[in-house]
């Protein structure tokens, strides 16, 4: 078993309620309602800043630059494309400047110390806990809706594009990889603090898809 499918397995409850939740599916059905997708973008955007220092911090400890090249790729389709899905989709919703900047609700502050805890940390391993987690999720849901149905307006479909297809499935299996190859070298106690993060971020992926669709 990759280590990765290990700790997916530590954290299976949680991960399985979060890649087959309610609001993705309605999503993918073109039946969420409007406002939970208008709560949702806004509070997703507030991670942009976060996950891009996180992103960028794990770059700057890859092993090589061949370690690092892939996320600093990945690093410009999130302050690229991904940006600009955000900023269209905002426009669509008709969302102004207030409904964009919301205060961050309790799930989405949670998941934003997460992030600066282990960009903070200094370790490799800690910040691929959380990236994993954050990317793999995501396919996992995004993966079996793709392509997205053809009369889904695009924010709903970009979310799905953005998330599955070759690409992305690149992005998840890289950073699957270099947290694969780490482990191996890990400490018992440094494995207890991957695992005990990874399930962290699941648990937290869970309950923004919760607090989501109450919205």
């Amino acid at each position: 078993m990759r280590p990765t499918d290990h700790l997916r397995a530590l954290a299976a409850e949680d991960w399985h309620a979060a890649t087959t939740h309610a609001f993705c599916t309605e999503l993918a059905e073109g039946v969420l309602p409007l406002d939970k997708m208008r709560w949702y973008l806004a509070q997703d955007y507030q991670f942009i800043d976060g996950f891009v220092r996180l992103l960028a911090s794990a770059i700057a400890h890859a092993p090589s630059l061949a370690d690092s090249v892939p996320a600093a790729q990945f690093l410009a389709v999130i302050t690229g494309p991904e940006n600009t899905y955000f900023l269209r989709s905002f426009d669509a919703l008709d969302m102004d400047e207030a409904a964009q900047n919301p205060d961050p609700a309790p799930a989405t502050r949670d998941f934003q110390e997460l992030m600066a805890e282990a960009a903070a940390s200094g370790r490799y391993e800690l910040m691929l806990a959380v990236l994993v987690v954050a990317e793999w999720t995501y396919l996992s849901w995004a993966t079996p809706v793709h392509p997205p149905r053809g009369d889904l307006p695009f924010y709903f479909a970009e979310w799905i594009t953005l998330h599955a297809g070759e690409g992305f499935e690149g992005v998840v299996e890289y950073l699957r990889s270099q947290l694969d190859k780490l482990w191996p070298a890990l400490s018992p106690d440094a494995h207890k603090e991957v695992e005990t993060l990874f399930l962290r971020a699941v648990a937290l992926e869970r309950a923004f898809f919760d607090a989501a669709y109450g919205a």
